[in-house]
């Protein structure tokens, strides 16, 4: 059995700053608010939000300038390149997708879906999943869970696709804002069903890209499993030695 175990708080912080980094909230250049204005704005110690502020200074996101604070430096160059095909997945306008909605409807929950969305293990949530194609081949496959709570006037239950991403779509229409993704990356075998959409053979592996977006509570959004053949990607990652 798989557990998942939820990140550190500190660590979770430090990812809500970064997303504030990158949507504009804080430009670059500007000063970061004051230890004393993050304790009391996300309600968490000093030590954490130290802990925080030191893990976004050590991987290039801020910058401590004697007599003057912690400035933002923005988006470090050397992460520029990272994959993201969770954030990119998203954003994707369903109805201009280079793809086709394969499935909309409620199904069983996967266990780790359920544990993020607080649902129980045997029971049934929203599915919404979108097959990518480049050229008639399938490349990903992207199948997106909902809290019930999120349903009731919006269009994430109709079949037909949705013009506008999925972020934008739930933004607009139930004053919810996304304030920060997590991505888990892991292999696995796919199911009959997953392996049948991919046109994979049998027993070859997929790679999985859990990508769990949040509030800035820390409640989540949405749960997107995005799946890439292992045999058709090549990602690439380049990261800073500390």
């Amino acid at each position: 059995m798989a557990y998942e175990v939820a990140a550190p708080k500190y660590v979770r912080l430090a990812q809500t700053l970064q997303g504030r980094i990158e949507d504009g909230t804080y430009p670059p250049g500007t000063l970061v608010p004051s230890e004393n204005q993050l304790v009391q704005a996300f309600g968490m110690s000093r030590p954490t939000v130290v802990r925080a502020l030191e893990l976004l200074k050590r991987d290039g996101w801020l910058e401590s300038r004697q007599g003057y604070g912690t400035i933002v430096r923005g988006r470090p160059e050397v992460i520029e390149q990272k994959d993201q095909r969770g954030r990119d997945a998203l954003e994707r306008d369903e109805s201009s997708s280079s793809g086709r909605l394969v499935q909309v409807d409620r199904v069983p929950i996967p266990p780790r879906v359920a544990s993020i969305l607080g649902v129980p293990n045997r029971g049934k949530v929203l599915v919404r999943r979108l097959l990518i194609e480049d050229e008639g081949e399938p490349v990903e496959l992207a199948s997106s869970y909902f809290p019930a709570d999120l349903l009731d006037g919006t269009g994430l239950a109709d079949s037909a696709p949705l013009a506008e991403g999925l972020r934008a779509h739930l933004e607009s229409r139930k004053r919810v804002r996304f304030d920060h993704v997590t991505e888990r990356v892991s292999a696995r075998l796919p199911s009959k069903e997953e392996a049948e959409l991919l046109a994979l053979p049998k027993g070859e592996p997929v790679l999985s890209v859990l990508v769990v977006a949040c509030d800035v509570s820390g409640q989540a959004l949405q749960v997107m499993d995005v799946l890439l053949p292992g045999d058709r990607q090549e990602l690439e990652d380049t990261y800073r030695l500390g």
